[in-house]
C-alpha cells in the first residue's frame, strides 16, 4: 500500500511540474520572441517590408505599441493567427495602420502580451510607431466587455481609432471565454 501511494505522488509531482512548464514555456516563448521582434524593428532588411525576425518566421512585425504610464512596448505583428499570437499581438487583417484612417484593431492575449489591459485607463495616451518611423498618438476614451461574436467594435465607422481586444475574464483558468475586453482609443490630432 505504502508503495502505490509512494508511486501516486511521484506521478502527482511530474504531472503538476509539467504543468507548471508548460505554463512557463508560453510566457518565455512570447518574451524571447518580442526580443527578437525588436531586433528585426531596430535593424529592418532591405526592401519595403521589414525583415522575419528569426529563419523561417512567417510573420514580420508592422507596428510598435507603446503606453507609457503602463512601461508596455510591444511589438505588432502582420498576423493575428492564433500560432502568431504566442509571439505578440496581432493586427487583424483589413484594418488599417496609422497614416490611414479608420479602426486599427490588434489582439492578443489576456495571460501574456495584453495582461495590462485590465489597467489601463480613459484618459491614458497610447502611441503606435508605423515601420516608416511616422508616430500615432492615441488617448483611450472607453473600456467595455463584450461577447466574442458581437464584432460591432471592430467595425470602421469613419473615426480614426486603435481598438485593442482580449479574452475576458483576465483572471479565468480556460482558455477561449465567450467574452471579449475592447479598450477603444481615438487618435490625439
Amino acid at each position: 500500500m505504502r508503495r502505490i501511494a509512494m508511486a501516486l505522488a511521484i506521478l502527482l509531482a511530474i504531472f503538476g511540474a509539467s504543468e507548471v512548464a508548460a505554463g512557463a514555456w508560453i510566457h518565455a516563448k512570447g518574451y524571447v520572441a518580442q526580443r527578437l521582434i525588436a531586433l528585426a524593428w531596430k535593424h529592418p532588411g532591405g526592401g519595403d517590408s521589414p525583415r522575419r525576425p528569426w529563419p523561417g518566421a512567417d510573420l514580420r512585425p508592422v507596428a510598435r505599441l507603446v503606453i507609457p504610464a503602463r512601461h508596455v512596448e510591444l511589438f505588432v505583428m502582420d498576423d493575428a493567427s492564433r500560432r502568431s499570437l504566442a509571439f505578440g499581438p496581432g493586427l487583424v487583417a483589413g484594418t488599417p495602420l496609422p497614416p490611414e484612417r479608420g479602426n486599427t484593431v490588434i489582439v492578443a492575449h489576456r495571460d501574456t502580451h495584453f495582461t495590462f489591459l485590465r489597467h489601463v485607463a480613459s484618459g491614458d495616451e497610447i502611441d503606435l510607431e508605423s515601420g516608416d518611423g511616422a508616430k500615432t498618438r492615441y488617448r483611450v476614451r472607453r473600456a467595455e466587455i463584450v461577447d466574442r461574436d458581437d464584432t460591432q467594435v471592430m467595425e470602421d465607422d469613419g473615426r480614426a481609432q486603435l481598438t485593442l481586444i482580449t479574452c475576458y475574464p483576465f483572471d479565468a483558468v480556460r482558455p477561449g471565454t465567450r467574452l471579449r475586453y475592447v479598450v477603444v482609443a481615438d487618435r490625439v490630432a
